[in-house]
């Protein structure tokens, strides 16, 4: 089948649809089984990770749970004006996705990440850009402006790399970590794989490289990436026991360092998918992805990390060594946690699971559009309803009230329906009192406690996240409907 006009197929995609390569598991204690030989036993997501890979099938033929969850929840929606895998956000959902970038960001900055900016198109006709464009598997979206052409960028990589050539750098600098969350970086992905938040067209990736001295150098700040990346998905509400490491490697490096990859093992806490190539195809010698399986038994790769042998040179980036000699150094490319979108995904996934277990959906608190929900008995309580909710504010949380002329049974409905974590009926009884009823969607229950004490539980939980403010209009009737 020939490819469309439009469309930029670099040479490292048809290397990968054409790359046979071997499978094993590696274990805790160190044992590289070949995959058809391991006993997945306890092991369900990494046997469903597995089967997944070695199929290599990315379609998706029913619609993922997420999308019906992030329509409900007037989050996010398709874009009938724009090119397939291009979404909208509606305000709770744009909430959440500001939210998780400021998160990521100050992870990484807190990490030695230098935010910077770069452009998201370059020129198709740069040397040196052109020969990495064939060294990435992407497909790409291209600009035609007069007679040049151009390609939207699928990474932060071609800005900070330029960037890093203009730079003077000595030995001293390294590692030197470059940051950018880029909005938008782009790949033409195929569209029988587009459905919702999965595998988009346009994302949002949060970019962080590492320019190295060494190899020493390369694999001590490999690992603390690592970290950074365990610390970021658990932050942000995914916890280890939600996704599968996979590890892609030659077999040279493995060979030779052997316990440096299986220190990603044992840090990860539980066996790995391992896919080995005889040679190198790639820029890189070794990749670790962080996965998560969904509803659908589908993996996506969430953190990432590569050691990158190539690009330092053929981007001409030169560091000055102790000995006054030039030297290229050895780049990781990292995304502590992924696509934004891709997040957002799965804790829609995430949630769609437990719900399979019995437990509550919920999305995690820091992240609630609406963290307090009053409910007014009548409409002689709406003032003090919002007085309350006002108080609220004041102290980074967001309360709303639902002041619509409905019963009071229904607005509990409808926020239970909205995953709202904490709903108050409030009535003359609760204007007098000292503690009120709250409905704590987490256990299901109802609890006395006072305003007070309620506020500094939520601020306590969401210590060290960043905040914003109510996407929406306190008051609930004065919001419009997104979803119909």
């Amino acid at each position: 089948m020939s490819e469309k006009k439009d469309e930029v197929v670099s040479e490292a995609l048809r290397a990968e649809e054409m790359l046979r390569s071997r499978w094993h598991v590696l274990d805790m204690d160190g044992r590289l089984t070949p995959m058809e030989d391991y006993d997945f036993t306890g092991n369900v997501n990494l046997r469903k990770f597995a089967d997944y890979e070695e199929k290599k099938s990315r379609a998706v033929e029913q619609v993922p749970p997420h999308v019906t969850l992030m329509r409900n929840l007037e989050l996010v929606d398709y874009e009938p004006a724009s090119d397939p895998g291009n979404m909208r956000y509606y305000p709770k959902g744009r909430m959440i996705k500001a939210l998780l970038e400021d998160y990521v960001t100050r992870m990484v900055l807190d990490y030695g990440g230098m935010d910077v900016e770069t452009p998201i198109m370059y020129d198709m006709n740069h040397p040196t850009l052109a020969k990495y464009l064939h060294r990435f598997p992407a497909r790409q979206y291209t600009v035609q402006s007069d007679d040049d052409e151009y390609f939207l960028r699928f990474a932060a990589c071609f800005g900070q790399f330029l960037m890093a050539h203009d730079a003077t750098i000595s030995y001293r600098d390294l590692p030197l970590r470059m940051y950018e969350l880029t909005r938008y970086s782009f790949r033409r992905e195929q569209r029988g794989e587009l459905v919702g938040l999965r595998r988009l067209r346009a994302f949002t990736m949060p970019d962080v490289h590492a320019f190295c001295r060494d190899l020493p150098q390369a694999k001590s700040e490999f690992l603390r990436r690592f970290r950074l990346s365990q610390e970021t998905l658990s932050g942000i509400g995914i916890d280890g026991a939600d996704y599968e490491l996979g590890i892609r490697v030659t077999e040279d490096f493995y060979r030779e360092n052997e316990a440096f990859v299986h220190e990603l093992v044992k840090r990860h806490r539980r066996p790995a998918l391992v896919e080995m190539w005889a040679e190198r195809f790639f820029y890189f010698i070794l990749k670790y992805e962080l996965n998560f399986v969904d509803a659908l038994d589908k993996a996506s790769a969430l953190s990432t990390d590569q050691i990158d042998v190539e690009n330092g040179e053929r981007y001409g980036i030169k560091y000055m060594d102790e000995d006054g000699t030039e030297k290229y150094p050895l780049v990781l490319h990292c995304s502590p946690s992924g696509a934004i979108e891709r997040d957002i995904y799965a804790l829609l996934e995430k949630a769609h699971i437990e719900m399979g277990r019995g437990k509550r959906p919920m999305l995690p608190l820091w992240l609630s559009p609406t963290q307090v929900r009053f409910i007014p008995v009548t409409a002689d309580h709406v003032s003090a309803a919002e007085d309350l909710a006002r108080e609220m504010a004041s102290n980074e949380i967001r309360a709303d009230v639902d002041d619509r002329d409905e019963t009071v049974q229904k607005k509990i409905r409808e926020a239970e329906k909205e995953w709202i974590p904490y709903i108050i009926v409030y009535g003359d009884r609760e204007m007098d009192a000292e503690e009120v009823p709250v409905r704590v969607r987490r256990d299901g229950k109802i609890h006395s406690m006072s305003l007070l004490n309620l506020s500094s539980s939520i601020r306590k939980a969401v210590e060290g996240k960043p905040y914003r403010p109510l996407p929406l209009p306190m008051s609930v009737q004065r919001r419009p409907k997104f979803v119909g």
